[in-house]
């Protein structure tokens, strides 16, 4: 059995668990919060099997794995159907770049330590603090508009009429973009996308609302 330990708004978590969902694989969900008791995530129990105190963490057979974008790789290559990487290394190529320009580029802007150390260390308000993360939504979601675009390889999905890599990283920022009130209208492409993608059973299952630890 798979062991996950995430945190159900965790954009990173939410990734891996779509792949989950997708692969069909069934795992182990432990809940890590990040706010509660100081932050459950820096904890020296937690901390022994990922000593950056992140989330997710994937323990596989006693062996932790960490990183969402190294633990959805090692399990396509382990469960390879449905397939979230396309064959041609051209093209993989080119998913991994779009996926990591959310994954890369947007998302750590954005990570709730980051947000945490602005208002907190730094003294500024709620009302500055919404404001850094949407400026950082806007200018990444305004690239990759363009990007996928140009490619012109969106279909259903990102990257044609199945989810790969770019999806699993998409969605969730959608979702953390839209509680921060991004004018999602500016970024069609993109909508389109995750409309279609959240009405797939994996991604819904994935999503935070429904997760045991969702509050």
């Amino acid at each position: 059995m798979l062991k996950l330990y995430s945190y159900f708004r965790s954009s990173a978590s939410f990734r891996v668990r779509i792949a989950l969902g997708l692969k069909g694989l069934p795992y182990e969900y432990v809940g890590v919060h990040l706010l509660k008791e100081g932050g459950m995530q820096l904890k020296p129990e937690y901390r022994a099997l990922n000593a950056d105190g992140v989330v997710p963490t994937l323990v596989v057979d006693g062996q932790p794995l960490i990183q969402s974008m190294a633990i959805i790789e090692y399990l396509d290559e382990v469960h390879p159907e449905p397939p979230l990487l396309p064959k041609d290394a051209l093209d993989r190529a080119i998913v991994r770049g779009l996926a990591q320009e959310i994954a890369c580029e947007i998302h750590p802007l954005n990570n709730l330590r980051v947000l945490k150390y602005v208002k907190h260390k730094l003294g500024a308000t709620d009302e500055v603090k919404d404001a850094w993360y949407k400026h950082w939504v806007e200018e990444g979601f305004a690239s990759l508009e363009v990007n996928l675009s140009q490619l012109g390889r969106v279909g259903r999905f990102a990257f044609g009429d199945t989810p790969t890599l770019i999806d699993l990283c998409l969605v969730p920022q959608v979702f953390n973009a839209q509680r921060f009130n991004v004018d999602m209208s500016r970024f069609p492409t993109i909508a389109k996308i995750n409309d279609a993608c959240m009405a797939l059973e994996a991604f819904q299952k994935a999503a935070p609302g429904v997760q045991p630890d969702s509050e």
